[in-house]
């Protein structure tokens, strides 16, 4: 069952990391998210390569990585949500509900693996 978990939490990782590829090639596109000059901001060029890595992380099985990770994960996930909470443009679209919902399924993951946690 562990196995599971990690690689869904490792494919959830993967579908965040994606969405934001798709955002910087402009695949989907972000509201009124987007800079003046039609492009992302600059975070999300950093983004698509931390979701890959920590991503991989999870494979090792190492509790203190898991707990890094939700870490990590949970500040995008609060930020959005605060930034935009009144913009239903950004949060009902496409790249919101794709990314924030992996996030979150991820989130809940790695919270899973980290409390069923046995040596």
């Amino acid at each position: 069952m562990t196995k599971s978990i990690m690689f869904s939490c490792l494919v959830l990782a993967l579908v965040s990391a994606l969405t934001y590829v798709l955002l910087i090639l402009g695949v989907l596109k972000a509201g009124e998210m987007m800079t003046p000059e039609g492009g992302v901001p600059a975070y999300f060029y950093i983004v698509p390569a931390g979701y890959v890595v920590g991503g991989l992380l999870i494979l090792p099985k190492k509790r203190w990585l898991w707990m890094i990770g939700a870490t990590i994960n949970a500040i995008p996930i609060v930020v959005f949500y605060a930034a935009y909470a009144e913009r239903l443009d950004i949060m009902l679209g496409a790249a919101g509900l794709i990314a924030k919902t992996s996030q979150i399924l991820l989130e809940i993951g790695l919270i899973y693996l980290i409390v069923t946690f046995k040596k």
